[in-house]
């Protein structure tokens, strides 16, 4: 295994690293500042970012610190989510067997989010993760749902987190009135070329690399071929410390991570 041969002590560029311990870039902080704002004032926020940007990794980080006796944190990912999903999971959530009927449901979940908020003391948060997959009727679902008490209260924090899409999808004329809703917006881009090199070096300081494994022109050639997507740097540098140890090469440079990426990602 790689990670024996240069000294790790866990697995760099896996899911396994805590999230503490990643990198925490301009971008990512001015993400977390808004994913507090929408939590803290039960706002509607959009949060979008190409595919393999972080934004999960965000979303995992802001909630693992929101004080669980102020927050109740509702996640769904669902490609396929509708209206009666929706209510039907977000309900299960919250302990409540859901009513069969939609309606109903949707009444029953207005209610249990009363109860959390007047009763127990705590904001429920609503995520709704991998958002640019929502069809128009559960677009229109959203609005309804965000329609409460004509607009004089608001029982939930709403974040919507999805691909670069959703951004165009709520562009469109059929979705202005949802648009209109949005309180908080940002858009997490990809990372720079010195990000990049950070994001690399911080990964290999969270398993104790014991010295320098990639040289600067080699991080800027994995830069230039992962376009700054951080899921894409996480392959191709763990693809080299693959072929490095198997090679029996301490350090690798420019040169191999070339042939790592022609014979493994362009082959």
């Amino acid at each position: 295994m790689f990670e024996a041969y240069f000294g790790f002590s866990g697995t760099p560029f896996s899911r396994d690293i805590p999230v503490k311990e990643l990198l925490d870039r301009e971008s990512g902080k001015e993400l977390h500042g808004r994913l507090n704002y929408v939590a803290r004032t039960r706002s509607f926020g959009v949060f979008t970012g190409d595919a393999g940007t972080g934004k999960t990794t965000a979303i995992r980080r802001f909630c693992q610190e929101l004080d669980g006796n102020c927050y109740r944190v509702l996640y769904l990912s669902d490609s396929a989510l509708t209206p009666r999903n929706f209510y039907w999971e977000t309900l299960h959530e919250l302990g409540y067997e859901p009513r069969f009927y939609r309606s109903d449901a949707k009444r029953q979940l207005q209610k249990a989010l009363a109860v959390l908020v007047d009763n127990e003391r705590k904001s429920p948060v609503v995520i709704v993760d991998e958002a640019h997959l929502l069809t128009r009727e559960m677009l229109e679902e959203i609005r309804f749902l965000l329609n409460v008490r004509m607009d004089s209260y608001s029982a939930l924090s709403l974040i919507l987190v999805g691909q670069t899409e959703l951004r165009e999808t709520l562009k469109l004329q059929a979705n202005k009135a949802i648009s209109q809703r949005v309180d908080m917006r940002f858009h997490l881009p990809a990372l720079s070329r010195e990000e990049t090199a950070a994001y690399i070096a911080k990964h290999l300081a969270a398993v104790k690399a014991p010295g320098e494994i990639f040289t600067p022109a080699a991080m800027g050639v994995m830069h230039e071929y992962c376009e700054g997507i951080p899921r894409k740097v996480n392959k191709v540098a763990t693809a080299c410390l693959m072929a490095a140890a198997g090679g029996n090469q301490k350090l690798i440079d420019d040169h191999l991570v070339r042939v790592v990426i022609e014979s493994e990602f362009e082959g």
